[in-house]
């Protein structure tokens, strides 16, 4: 295998994987919570046809990739809710968009297992460091994805889960701001950097330092 494929399929699988999975929690918790619209839609699926984005999917993991940055994160298209059916809405909408995060979260906690397991195995063959290369890449993309959707800037999930816990009157202001928050996000992530002026890796950095302790801490109890 030439060492482009295998970067390619040792990334690209992972991604979608990590991707699709985070949108199917979505799915999943507001079909529990009472909103069975993005099971009608058929997106509780890991065809990653229905969840592709061509900005946050394809475009931006590819311009970050191509440009060699440790730092991975992206979207999916997001699956379907419909608020008005959750029985609790300022409350059950905190949970659905939580369910995102939280899931990259515990994939990258599993991935730890297998990264420590094949590491007492041995790389002893190529399919055993395809693997272990696999899981490298997957547990680096769940805590990028982790880290990056859990920005408190509507539409994306911290938004979302803040808009969940503030109070209400704090809350309805907060909410009108989603309609800024495409705008507000790409000045951060492309508009800034131009003048030397970098939030968003700072802030990632920090958070996946965060969250990389805290699976450190869990494993300690295990």
């Amino acid at each position: 295998m030439s060492e482009t494929l295998w970067q390619l399929s040792t990334f690209i699988i992972p991604l979608f994987l990590a991707i699709i999975l985070h949108e199917i929690a979505h799915g999943w918790m507001a079909y529990k919570l009472g909103d069975d619209t993005a099971k009608r839609a058929r997106r509780l699926t890991l065809n990653p046809i229905p969840h592709i984005d061509p900005i946050g999917s394809i475009l931006l993991p590819a311009m970050l990739f191509l440009s060699g940055t440790k730092m991975m994160f992206g979207w999916a298209k997001p699956v379907p809710v419909r608020f008005s059916a959750l029985k609790d809405l300022k409350h059950d909408m905190g949970l659905v968009a939580l369910a995102g995060p939280l899931t990259n979260f515990l994939l990258a906690f599993i991935s730890v297992f297998f990264l420590l397991g094949i590491k007492k195995i041995g790389l002893n063959n190529l399919l055993i460091e395809w693997i272990f290369d696999f899981f490298k890449a997957f547990f680096m993309i769940n805590i990028s994805l982790c880290a990056f959707n859990l920005l408190p800037i509507l539409p994306l999930d911290g938004g979302r889960i803040l808009v969940s816990i503030l109070p209400k009157e704090l809350s309805d202001r907060y909410a009108q701001t989603e309609r800024y928050g495409f705008y507000i996000l790409m000045m951060l992530l492309f508009l800034l950097p131009l003048f030397g002026i970098d939030i968003i890796m700072p802030y990632m950095v920090w958070m996946q330092k965060g969250l990389v302790s805290s699976i450190g801490f869990f494993l300690k109890g295990v």
